[in-house]
Protein backbone atom coordinates (compact mmCIF):
# COMPACT_ATOMS: atom_id res chain seq x y z
CA UNK A 1 0.00 0.00 0.00
CA UNK A 2 1.34 3.24 -1.01
CA UNK A 3 2.56 5.26 2.09
CA UNK A 4 2.36 8.81 0.61
CA UNK A 5 -0.56 10.07 3.12
CA UNK A 6 1.80 9.04 5.60
CA UNK A 7 5.19 10.36 4.29
CA UNK A 8 3.21 14.00 3.96
CA UNK A 9 1.17 13.79 6.79
CA UNK A 10 4.62 13.58 8.91
CA UNK A 11 6.40 16.19 6.47
CA UNK A 12 3.63 18.65 7.67
CA UNK A 13 3.66 17.80 11.66
CA UNK A 14 7.59 18.57 11.47
CA UNK A 15 6.51 21.72 9.90
CA UNK A 16 3.71 22.29 12.48
CA UNK A 17 1.14 22.36 9.87
CA UNK A 18 -1.80 20.22 8.76
CA UNK A 19 -2.65 19.55 5.48
CA UNK A 20 -4.91 21.62 3.19
CA UNK A 21 -7.14 19.03 0.46
CA UNK A 22 -8.94 20.32 -2.41
CA UNK A 23 -11.53 18.31 -4.13
CA UNK A 24 -12.99 18.72 -7.45
CA UNK A 25 -14.84 16.77 -10.06
CA UNK A 26 -12.88 14.74 -12.69
CA UNK A 27 -13.81 15.84 -16.05
CA UNK A 28 -15.08 18.92 -14.94
CA UNK A 29 -16.59 21.32 -16.75
CA UNK A 30 -14.35 18.69 -19.69
CA UNK A 31 -11.36 17.00 -19.71
CA UNK A 32 -8.80 19.42 -21.19
CA UNK A 33 -9.64 21.68 -19.03
CA UNK A 34 -10.06 19.58 -15.85
CA UNK A 35 -6.72 18.78 -16.86
CA UNK A 36 -4.80 22.40 -16.60
CA UNK A 37 -7.53 22.48 -13.13
CA UNK A 38 -5.72 19.90 -11.56
CA UNK A 39 -2.60 21.41 -12.19
CA UNK A 40 -3.06 24.45 -10.18
CA UNK A 41 -5.09 22.68 -7.83
CA UNK A 42 -2.08 20.14 -6.77
CA UNK A 43 0.12 23.35 -7.22
CA UNK A 44 -1.47 25.07 -3.43
CA UNK A 45 -2.56 21.76 -1.90
CA UNK A 46 -0.76 18.90 0.35
CA UNK A 47 -3.51 15.93 -1.14
CA UNK A 48 -5.81 16.22 -3.77
CA UNK A 49 -9.41 14.47 -3.50
CA UNK A 50 -10.78 13.75 -6.68
CA UNK A 51 -14.94 12.91 -7.32
CA UNK A 52 -15.88 10.59 -10.37
CA UNK A 53 -18.74 11.83 -11.74
CA UNK A 54 -21.95 10.20 -11.23
CA UNK A 55 -25.18 10.42 -12.61
CA UNK A 56 -26.79 10.52 -8.60
CA UNK A 57 -24.61 11.90 -6.17
CA UNK A 58 -26.80 11.69 -3.39
CA UNK A 59 -24.20 12.69 -0.79
CA UNK A 60 -23.46 15.98 -2.97
CA UNK A 61 -24.81 19.44 -2.64
CA UNK A 62 -25.58 21.49 -5.76
CA UNK A 63 -22.16 22.89 -6.40
CA UNK A 64 -20.90 19.40 -6.90
CA UNK A 65 -24.37 17.98 -8.38
CA UNK A 66 -24.19 20.59 -10.82
CA UNK A 67 -20.09 19.74 -11.62
CA UNK A 68 -20.49 16.28 -12.09
CA UNK A 69 -23.68 16.66 -14.60
CA UNK A 70 -21.51 19.29 -16.82
CA UNK A 71 -19.04 16.28 -16.85
CA UNK A 72 -20.96 13.86 -18.02
CA UNK A 73 -22.36 15.94 -20.39
CA UNK A 74 -19.14 16.59 -21.61
CA UNK A 75 -18.69 13.15 -22.32
CA UNK A 76 -16.58 12.38 -19.25
CA UNK A 77 -16.26 8.13 -18.35
CA UNK A 78 -14.55 6.30 -15.68
CA UNK A 79 -11.69 5.72 -18.42
CA UNK A 80 -11.46 9.42 -19.02
CA UNK A 81 -11.07 9.54 -15.23
CA UNK A 82 -8.24 7.40 -14.85
CA UNK A 83 -6.09 9.15 -17.61
CA UNK A 84 -6.78 12.34 -15.72
CA UNK A 85 -5.11 11.02 -12.49
CA UNK A 86 -2.23 8.98 -14.63
CA UNK A 87 -1.50 12.16 -16.08
CA UNK A 88 -1.62 14.08 -12.63
CA UNK A 89 0.50 11.00 -11.34
CA UNK A 90 3.22 11.48 -13.66
CA UNK A 91 4.00 14.72 -13.00
CA UNK A 92 3.51 14.68 -9.11
CA UNK A 93 4.94 11.22 -7.73
CA UNK A 94 4.30 12.29 -3.85
CA UNK A 95 1.13 13.79 -4.09
CA UNK A 96 -1.49 11.69 -2.00
CA UNK A 97 -4.09 10.91 -4.40
CA UNK A 98 -7.62 9.69 -3.38
CA UNK A 99 -10.74 9.20 -5.39
CA UNK A 100 -14.68 9.75 -4.34
CA UNK A 101 -16.97 7.62 -5.57
CA UNK A 102 -20.45 6.17 -5.10
CA UNK A 103 -20.86 1.94 -4.37
CA UNK A 104 -22.89 1.68 -8.15
CA UNK A 105 -19.66 1.94 -10.04
CA UNK A 106 -17.04 -0.37 -7.77
CA UNK A 107 -20.19 -2.94 -8.56
CA UNK A 108 -20.75 -2.24 -11.96
CA UNK A 109 -16.98 -2.82 -12.41
CA UNK A 110 -16.42 -6.14 -9.62
CA UNK A 111 -14.22 -4.35 -6.70
CA UNK A 112 -11.31 -6.18 -7.72
CA UNK A 113 -10.96 -5.10 -11.37
CA UNK A 114 -11.83 -1.84 -9.72
CA UNK A 115 -9.25 -1.27 -7.09
CA UNK A 116 -6.77 -2.82 -9.49
CA UNK A 117 -7.66 -0.36 -12.66
CA UNK A 118 -7.46 3.05 -9.91
CA UNK A 119 -3.95 1.87 -8.65
CA UNK A 120 -2.91 1.17 -11.75
CA UNK A 121 -3.69 4.72 -12.59
CA UNK A 122 -1.90 6.09 -9.65
CA UNK A 123 -4.87 6.60 -7.00
CA UNK A 124 -3.48 6.31 -3.17
CA UNK A 125 -7.03 5.82 -1.41
CA UNK A 126 -10.82 5.60 -2.33
CA UNK A 127 -13.75 6.84 -0.61
CA UNK A 128 -16.97 5.43 -1.18
CA UNK A 129 -19.94 7.90 -0.16
CA UNK A 130 -22.70 5.91 -0.23
CA UNK A 131 -21.04 2.75 1.50
CA UNK A 132 -21.40 3.28 5.74
CA UNK A 133 -18.69 0.91 7.84
CA UNK A 134 -21.19 -1.39 8.33
CA UNK A 135 -21.13 -2.69 4.36
CA UNK A 136 -17.49 -1.84 4.57
CA UNK A 137 -15.60 -5.14 5.19
CA UNK A 138 -15.60 -6.39 1.63
CA UNK A 139 -14.30 -3.39 0.14
CA UNK A 140 -11.66 -2.88 2.31
CA UNK A 141 -10.41 -6.20 1.66
CA UNK A 142 -10.92 -5.98 -1.97
CA UNK A 143 -8.73 -2.34 -1.80
CA UNK A 144 -6.02 -3.41 0.45
CA UNK A 145 -5.35 -6.77 -1.91
CA UNK A 146 -4.84 -3.95 -4.69
CA UNK A 147 -2.85 -1.79 -2.19
CA UNK A 148 -5.56 1.13 -2.28
CA UNK A 149 -6.40 2.39 1.22
CA UNK A 150 -10.15 2.15 1.82
CA UNK A 151 -11.45 5.30 2.94
CA UNK A 152 -13.99 5.60 5.96
CA UNK A 153 -16.47 8.71 6.63
CA UNK A 154 -16.96 9.45 10.74
CA UNK A 155 -20.48 11.36 11.04
CA UNK A 156 -21.06 13.32 13.77
CA UNK A 157 -23.64 11.12 15.22
CA UNK A 158 -20.83 7.94 14.64
CA UNK A 159 -21.40 5.80 17.82
CA UNK A 160 -18.80 3.53 19.50
CA UNK A 161 -19.20 0.39 17.14
CA UNK A 162 -19.36 2.29 14.48
CA UNK A 163 -15.86 4.15 15.12
CA UNK A 164 -14.91 0.68 16.42
CA UNK A 165 -15.17 -0.54 12.51
CA UNK A 166 -14.22 2.81 10.89
CA UNK A 167 -10.61 2.26 12.72
CA UNK A 168 -10.30 -1.68 12.03
CA UNK A 169 -11.30 -1.03 8.11
CA UNK A 170 -9.44 2.14 7.09
CA UNK A 171 -6.41 3.29 6.02
CA UNK A 172 -5.00 6.85 4.61
CA UNK A 173 -7.41 8.50 6.39
CA UNK A 174 -10.75 9.28 8.07
CA UNK A 175 -13.11 11.50 6.64
CA UNK A 176 -14.95 13.18 9.71
CA UNK A 177 -18.23 15.21 8.72
CA UNK A 178 -18.19 18.30 10.40
CA UNK A 179 -21.93 18.19 9.97
CA UNK A 180 -24.90 16.09 8.74
CA UNK A 181 -26.54 16.71 5.56
CA UNK A 182 -24.68 16.98 2.14
CA UNK A 183 -21.70 19.19 1.01
CA UNK A 184 -22.07 22.58 0.38
CA UNK A 185 -20.73 25.88 1.01
CA UNK A 186 -24.23 26.83 1.26
CA UNK A 187 -24.21 25.37 5.09
CA UNK A 188 -20.74 26.29 7.01
CA UNK A 189 -18.47 23.78 8.41
CA UNK A 190 -20.11 23.07 12.53
CA UNK A 191 -17.38 23.64 15.06
CA UNK A 192 -14.43 21.46 14.91
CA UNK A 193 -14.80 18.00 15.95
CA UNK A 194 -12.94 17.60 19.18
CA UNK A 195 -14.66 14.97 20.66
CA UNK A 196 -15.07 12.69 17.40
CA UNK A 197 -11.58 13.25 17.24
CA UNK A 198 -10.36 12.24 20.13
CA UNK A 199 -12.60 9.17 20.21
CA UNK A 200 -10.55 8.41 16.71
CA UNK A 201 -7.22 9.11 18.09
CA UNK A 202 -7.57 6.66 21.01
CA UNK A 203 -8.93 3.84 18.78
CA UNK A 204 -5.39 4.67 16.82
CA UNK A 205 -7.65 5.82 13.57
CA UNK A 206 -6.31 6.60 10.48
CA UNK A 207 -5.40 10.34 10.83
CA UNK A 208 -8.64 12.42 10.64
CA UNK A 209 -9.38 14.94 8.01
CA UNK A 210 -11.98 17.16 8.14
CA UNK A 211 -14.72 18.21 5.38
CA UNK A 212 -18.27 19.77 4.39
CA UNK A 213 -19.02 23.09 4.35
CA UNK A 214 -15.42 24.86 4.45
CA UNK A 215 -14.78 27.54 2.41
CA UNK A 216 -12.54 30.02 4.54
CA UNK A 217 -9.11 29.98 5.80
CA UNK A 218 -10.23 30.75 9.08
CA UNK A 219 -12.08 27.14 9.39
CA UNK A 220 -9.17 26.08 7.89
CA UNK A 221 -6.93 27.16 10.57
CA UNK A 222 -9.84 25.93 13.37
CA UNK A 223 -9.79 22.55 11.86
CA UNK A 224 -6.56 21.77 12.55
CA UNK A 225 -5.86 23.66 15.31
CA UNK A 226 -8.68 21.09 16.92
CA UNK A 227 -6.61 18.18 16.48
CA UNK A 228 -7.27 17.57 12.57
CA UNK A 229 -4.69 16.59 10.47
CA UNK A 230 -5.97 18.26 7.36
CA UNK A 231 -9.04 20.28 6.28
CA UNK A 232 -10.67 18.99 2.72
CA UNK A 233 -12.51 21.85 0.72
CA UNK A 234 -14.69 20.45 -2.25
CA UNK A 235 -18.05 22.80 -3.12
CA UNK A 236 -15.75 25.98 -2.63
CA UNK A 237 -13.28 24.89 -4.88
CA UNK A 238 -15.48 23.67 -7.51
CA UNK A 239 -17.04 27.04 -7.47
CA UNK A 240 -14.47 28.83 -7.99
CA UNK A 241 -13.05 26.38 -10.79
CA UNK A 242 -16.35 27.27 -12.63
CA UNK A 243 -15.78 30.80 -12.08
CA UNK A 244 -12.57 30.38 -13.92
CA UNK A 245 -13.94 28.32 -16.33
CA UNK A 246 -16.51 30.48 -17.19
CA UNK A 247 -14.14 33.74 -17.13
CA UNK A 248 -15.80 35.22 -14.00
CA UNK A 249 -12.39 34.96 -12.49
CA UNK A 250 -9.04 34.98 -13.26
CA UNK A 251 -6.53 32.31 -12.74
CA UNK A 252 -4.42 34.71 -10.32
CA UNK A 253 -7.32 35.19 -8.03
CA UNK A 254 -7.60 31.65 -7.87
CA UNK A 255 -4.42 31.17 -6.37
CA UNK A 256 -4.72 33.64 -3.95
CA UNK A 257 -7.14 32.22 -2.50
CA UNK A 258 -6.13 28.94 -2.37
CA UNK A 259 -2.58 29.96 -1.11
CA UNK A 260 -4.90 31.34 1.93
CA UNK A 261 -6.28 28.22 2.87
CA UNK A 262 -3.09 26.48 2.50
CA UNK A 263 -1.63 29.04 4.67
CA UNK A 264 -4.02 28.89 7.37
CA UNK A 265 -3.66 25.32 7.95
CA UNK A 266 -1.28 25.94 10.95
CA UNK A 267 -0.98 24.31 14.20
CA UNK A 268 -1.01 27.56 16.00
CA UNK A 269 -1.32 30.93 14.96
CA UNK A 270 1.09 33.55 13.53
CA UNK A 271 1.39 36.04 15.85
Amino acid sequence: MSDRYASRFTELAYAGRGAFISFTILGFPNHKICAEHLEILASHSDALELGVPFSDPVADGPTIQRASAAALDAGVTFSTCLQLVANLRAGHPKMPIGLLVYGNLVMFRSPERFYAEVAAAGVDSVLIADVPSEEGAPFATAARAAGVAPVFIAPPNADKAALDRIAKLGAGYTYVLTRSGVTGTEHAAGAPARALLSQLAARNAPPAILGFGVSEPRQVHEGIAAGATGVISGSEVVSRLAQLASGEIKVAALEDWLASMHAAALKEKVT
